[in-house]
């Protein structure tokens, strides 16, 4: 039988999304499947726009028909009819899930009171605990207080049982005084107002206005519009009154103010504008929009035939929504659910008992949770890359680590601007600063100087952004570096072998993966970095792996692979691997290791049985060391392809500090989980 809770609201605009988002997060990382279910759905057309936010969620594998249950229509009709469809479609979800998310009615339909009862009535009959969010904008603590105890009664009286109270939207200086008035013994909490959440894409502020785009790039229409400047006047007036991510609406036969506005958004010392929306039915003219293709701006530009009075009022009347369009939102709705509510009170709430499985999510979220918990600072020497922005974005408004980025400051703070990102906590750092360089060049030449390195050669070296990085973090400005976006492995981890150097006692730098399949997560090694590595090298890459796995919280059970198990094979590539595992027993008598073993025989207990019955490693290895990186490389993109496992790395191993490699082709998230992974190792260092 599935947990569940039943997020429900008293009243319309509380922002029960915000709490459905961090509830359906909560439990992606503590179960292995979630449920999302929507009791009476504003459509079935499949345009409900919470229920796309939450089936869009990593861990919920649902489509949409499986998690509506009936829509207002059906209500209307016949509502214990419906009531039974209801308790019917749920139950058909949660044979499927651990845990289910229900998500209430908008108030976007019948009245108030009846839509609380018959929300009430959904609850009891589904046996679902009520979360309760009310809210909390334009009330004082006391004036919250009474509509929760009112919203209490009516619930109770349908016999529905509340167990969490959410108080949302309210007022920063008001949530220490409401929490102390929520009932006691409840799970909740109380949030603030946060106005990004209700602010409307430029996408869907161009479709309210009936607009047509003519310019600039579609990857800024999602962008968030901050404020709306209706600006009518001339230039050296508009300039005055701009606004940071604000859409202007101008006439469109006024040329004079779309080019001054082009040319203070690509220029410093302007706000960074979301668009631009050219009313009364004017388009520019020809010469005008050659002049506007010329200066090569991706600010998006529309028209619309609507006249000034008609455009604005109609932009100001739209209302955006918590999005999975929206990075940003998403980010911000969990980072104030993550702040402000107890997740451990609300995980005994839904009596979620703690099971073996680890999934990918809960393996990532355990990353993020462990970095945070101790933040340290992570230098990104690829600013030009808006894969690292958004990464950085994250991270930075989920206080996960703190951030460098290195680069020109106007440059990326105007990019991060114009793709609507959080940057305002990064610090950004030129790599040719001279104050950096002067000091780095003379750390570099000292260590370096041996090896023919003149002052010269040292001062041209460290403003390359990969030597800059890692000097910051040789000389203690950052905790440590990941790069590779954008550059080669080789380019990246290069100068930590120079400048960093190794731990001592290990021979060998060296890498990882971690292998997130779907019920574990194994390391694997080396698969990046050594070509052929020797018995002795191949020990330390060993030895190396096996503490990686105990940072991240995986019982090191070490396999030295080979073609053979046991004594079965003869010749040099398998004596290495015989000779590599005596070396670990010997150097570390208290690891588990046992080879050669074949992969077949390491991870499938069957297997192990019959090949290898007295190993105390065959079956259940959880760090697997191949011999050599043809058969590490490949192995691990077999996997990742054909097994549907999430690849993490390669993680660096072996450095006195860590620095970490991106694959080029990395996404966001791939960049998000290394930099949460090299602050756990950082913190190892302490």
């Amino acid at each position: 039988m599935a947990h569940s809770i039943y997020i429900a609201s008293s009243e319309g605009d509380t922002g029960k999304s915000t709490i459905a988002l961090g509830i359906t997060a909560l439990l992606a990382r503590s179960v292995e499947k979630v449920g999302i279910f929507r009791p009476v759905a504003r459509v079935a057309d499949g345009s409900d726009y919470v229920l796309q936010l939450l089936l869009g969620h990593d861990g919920v594998d649902l489509t949409y028909d499986e998690a509506v249950g009936v829509t207002y229509e059906d209500v209307h009709a016949n509502p214990d009819a419906a009531l039974a469809t209801i308790v019917q479609r749920y139950h058909e979800v949660a044979k499927k899930c651990d845990a289910v998310v229900i998500v209430g009615t908008d108030y976007t339909d019948v009245s108030s009171a009846a839509e609380l009862e018959f929300n009430a009535r959904i609850a009891a009959n589904l046996g679902a605990p009520v979360a309760l969010v009310v809210r909390g904008m334009d009330r004082t603590p006391a004036e919250i207080a009474q509509t929760v105890e009112a919203a209490m009664l009516e619930m109770r009286g349908s016999h529905a049982h509340v167990a969490a109270v959410f108080a949302n939207r309210c007022r920063r200086e008001d949530l220490e005084q409401i929490v102390s008035l929520l009932p006691e013994g409840l799970a909740g909490g109380a949030l603030p107002e946060e106005d990004l959440l209700f602010a409307p894409s430029l996408a869907s502020l161009i479709e309210a206005v009936n607009g047509t785009v003519i310019s600039g790039s579609p990857d800024l229409m999602s962008r968030e519009v901050r404020a709306i400047v209706v600006g009518a006047m001339s230039p050296e007036h508009l300039l005055g009154r701009l606004e940071e991510g604000a859409l202007v609406i101008t006439p469109g036969d006024r040329a004079d103010a779309l080019l001054a506005l082009l040319t203070a958004h690509a220029a410093g010392g302007f706000p960074a504008l979301s668009g631009i929306i050219l009313n009364g039915g004017f388009e520019p003219a020809e010469p005008i929009m050659r002049l506007v293709e010329g200066l090569g701006s991706s600010l998006p530009i529309a028209t619309t035939q609507l006249g000034t009075y008609d455009t604005a009022s109609t932009c100001w009347a739209t209302r955006g929504r918590l999005s999975r369009e929206s990075q940003l939102k998403v980010d911000t709705a969990l980072a104030m659910f993550e702040a402000h509510i107890d997740a451990d009170e609300l995980t005994r709430l839904l009596d979620l008992a703690k099971t073996d499985v680890i999934t990918p999510l809960m393996f990532e979220y355990g990353l993020l949770d462990r970095a945070r918990q101790d933040l340290k600072h992570i230098v990104l020497p690829e600013g030009s890359d808006d894969r690292i922005l958004r990464a950085a974005s994250t991270l930075l408004r989920r206080n996960v680590v703190e951030i460098t980025i290195l680069g020109d400051e106007a440059a990326i703070r105007a990019r991060g601007a114009e793709l609507g990102l959080d940057l305002d906590k990064a610090r950004i750092v030129s790599p040719h600063d001279e104050e950096y360089v002067s000091r780095f060049a003379q750390t570099y030449y000292e260590l370096r100087k041996h090896k023919g390195a003149t002052m010269d050669v040292a001062r041209d070296r460290v403003q390359d952004v990969s030597y800059f990085g890692t000097m910051m973090v040789q000389e203690g400005l950052a905790d440590g570096m990941v790069s590779g976006a954008a550059h080669t492995t080789a380019h990246t981890i290069t100068p930590s072998f120079q400048i960093i150097k190794t731990v001592p006692g290990t021979s060998i730098v060296s890498s990882v993966f971690l292998m997130c399949l779907a019920d574990r997560v194994l390391v694997y090694g080396d698969c990046a970095v050594n070509p052929d590595p020797t018995a002795e090298e191949l020990a330390d890459i060993a030895i190396s792996s096996a503490e990686t796995a105990l940072q991240f919280g995986i019982d090191p059970k070490v396999a030295m692979l080979s073609y053979s198990t046991g004594e079965s094979g003869r010749g040099s590539d398998v004596d290495k691997v015989r000779e590599a595992t005596r070396l670990v027993r010997e150097r570390r008598p208290d690891l588990a290791v046992d080879g050669p073993m074949q992969y077949d025989a390491a991870v499938e207990p069957s297997v192990a049985a019959s090949k290898a019955p007295d190993s105390p490693v065959a079956g259940q290895a959880t760090v697997l060391v191949f011999p050599d990186l043809n058969t590490g490389n490949n192995t691990y993109k077999a996997v990742q392809r054909s097994a549907g496992a999430v690849a993490i790395g390669p993680v660096l191993q072996g450095l006195r500090k860590p620095v970490n490699d991106l694959s080029r082709g990395a996404l966001v998230q791939d960049i998000v989980n290394t930099v949460a992974i090299t602050a756990i190792q950082a913190q190892q260092i302490d």
